[in-house]
């Protein structure tokens, strides 16, 4: 029987023999490629998250897709399946696929913003205005810093004149300059509104207090330390071509429009915008998610301090009801982490079809990137991925 190169790439985790010793302590574990069985799950049962891909993408609902899973560090699952783009010619999809992850950039976002927290040059209780005093208007003295990275400063998540902006091809200080004075949807702390211009002026006060762009800082904080190869704030070097491609878009109606500002453009790719531009692999976030679950620590290098790792991953909203941590969201959210990851899960989706989770309680780290956008089944075929990876710990 011949073996797909996917189904191949899928049983390097299920037949690999052991290759090294599972980490005893949490905070030296560094992803390295394994066996199931090692630590605690079937390799059966994962199969099932490849009859599900397989079948996705060879009937063109889905045209790519990417996964990775490990536990205790050891990689149990790493693969691809379908091709970057719907034509014949395109090339097949693996685990170094890069994807445009939507969403899941806002984590990465306030994780920099963290950075400068935890070295003394933000406070998370500082107006917003401290750092951005053009940032005016009715209520916007009560901003906190905190605020933005929680959901809760009342923010919109896109402009009134996001697409206008995006049909012009604006630069991403004209998206800053609305987000400064467009009017608040609440009283600051009072509700939650998911907001991504609430991200975006997080990465403003980057900007401002490190003197750099956040694309540079990210690559000098977090993906240059962690080898993360194949990630960028944007486009980076790589040729759109060489990516995976998002399946329509929510915003663009025509042909034209799709290639003047769609998410497929080169415009929007090479952005930048920190609420959703960010191209990464599965590898790379696995990385970044192993990190957390090792107390702020990858290969020998310590990202961030434990403290800041415990409040990025705690509800911060437990007065309004509505949980959310600094940038992750959390399980009783009610998001793409399936429905029986436990309570202390933590991650991000993104509209563009893509989930990256952490569950600390079983010591679990799980990515999907696929090009099916959100909005095509509510984030089904992530939860069912989640809940065959979840279902496969003996």
């Amino acid at each position: 029987m011949k073996i797909s190169h996917s189904y191949r790439l899928l049983l390097v985790a299920a037949l690999t023999p052991t290759i090294f010793a599972v980490s005893s302590r949490a905070e030296d574990r560094v992803l390295k490629i394994g066996k199931a069985e090692q630590v605690g799950m079937s390799g059966p049962r994962l199969e099932r998250v490849n009859q599900i891909l397989t079948d996705e993408t060879k009937s063109g609902r889905v045209t790519a897709a990417s996964v990775l899973v490990a536990r205790r560090g050891v990689i149990v699952l790493r693969g691809g399946w379908g091709t970057l783009a719907p034509d014949a010619a395109s090339a097949k999809a693996g685990p170094e696929t890069v994807y445009i992850v939507a969403s899941i950039s806002k984590p990465i976002t306030v994780l920099m913003l963290m950075l400068l927290v935890e070295r003394g040059q933000v406070s998370l209780n500082d107006p917003v205005q401290k750092y951005l005093p053009e940032f005016q208007g009715p209520d916007r003295e009560k901003v906190r810093v905190r605020d933005l990275l929680s959901h809760t400063s009342g923010l919109p998540d896109m402009l009134p004149e996001n697409v206008k902006l995006r049909e012009a091809n604006a630069p991403l200080a004209d998206f800053v300059k609305g987000a400064m004075t467009t009017p608040l949807l609440f009283e600051p702390r009072t509700s939650f509104s998911y907001s991504s211009m609430g991200t975006l002026l997080a990465a403003e006060i980057v900007e401002r207090v490190t003197k750099m762009p956040l694309a540079q800082f990210e690559q000098q904080e977090l993906f240059a330390p962690l080898k993360m190869k194949h990630s960028s704030l944007g486009l980076g070097k790589r040729a759109l071509a060489d990516t995976a491609r998002v399946q329509g878009d929510s915003f663009a109606k025509s042909e034209k429009d799709l290639d003047r500002y769609g998410v497929n453009s080169s415009y929007l790719r090479r952005l930048g915008h920190p609420w959703g531009g960010l191209h990464t692999t599965v590898d790379d976030l696995g990385i970044v998610l192993q990190m957390f679950l090792n107390g702020g620590v990858y290969d020998g290098k310590r990202i961030l301090g434990r403290a800041t790792v415990e409040a990025m991953t705690a509800d911060q909203n437990k007065r309004l009801g509505h949980p959310w941590g600094l940038g992750w969201g959390l399980q009783s959210s009610g998001s793409a982490f399936g429905d029986l990851s436990s309570d202390r899960t933590f991650g991000h989706s993104g509209a563009s079809g893509t989930v990256a989770w952490a569950d600390p309680q079983r010591e679990l780290v799980c990515v999907i990137l696929t090009t099916r956008p959100w909005r095509e089944d509510r984030g089904f075929l992530l939860r069912r991925i989640a809940n065959v990876v979840q279902g496969a710990i003996e």
